[in-house]
């Protein structure tokens, strides 16, 4: 369990943990823009379809927990899952992709997201996060910045049929510079 004094770091700094921590007391106004960084070690899973002569198609769903860097240093802020796509290049390593991420607050209280990214697999593909919307006090939250999803070189890749992988792999996602607002 993180130590009162945590709370009292976070309320002063307000990062995403405004956002996704039921426990923090928050000094923001409503209608108050604030900028956060933040950052999840995720895990993923999915299949991997071939879907051209030299292009494939992943299918699955990445997530893990959600840190908020504070003065103290990174504490953990809630959960974050989100289902997701990518298109990519068998011939360069290109690939771009879409999902939609729910962040889950410790009182339950919910998040939403959409995401894209363009980059090369295995390096980072890098792109937008905006936030939709959310529940009880996440309701009608607004927001959004730049986002980088990279993968680590750990990846395990068992072939189902010839067209067909399915894969687990483990990475980051990095928010810095991420502005939202709470109504």
């Amino acid at each position: 369990m993180i130590g009162s004094n945590f709370y009292v770091v976070a309320g002063r700094r307000l990062l995403w943990a405004t956002l996704v921590s039921c426990a923090i007391g928050s000094s923001a106004s409503a209608g108050e823009q604030q900028t956060v960084d933040a950052f999840s070690v995720w895990q993923g899973q999915g299949n991997i379809y071939k879907t051209g002569a030299e292009s494939a198609t992943f299918v699955g769903a990445i997530s893990g927990l959600l840190f908020v860097e504070t003065e103290e240093g990174p504490a953990d802020a809630g959960r974050i899952l989100c289902p997701a796509t990518m298109d990519l290049s068998l011939k360069d390593g290109r690939q771009s992709g879409s999902g939609k991420c729910t962040i889950t607050a410790r009182d339950g209280a919910r998040a939403y997201a959409d995401w894209t990214c363009r980059g090369v697999h295995m390096v980072g593909c890098v792109g937008q996060f905006t936030l939709t919307g959310g529940t009880e006090r996440f309701n009608g939250v607004v927001g959004g910045g730049p986002m980088t999803v990279r993968s680590s070189l750990y990846s395990v890749a068992v072939k189902l049929s010839e067209d067909v992988l399915t894969e687990e792999a483990a990475g980051i996602m990095v928010w810095r510079g991420f502005t939202y607002e709470l109504p």
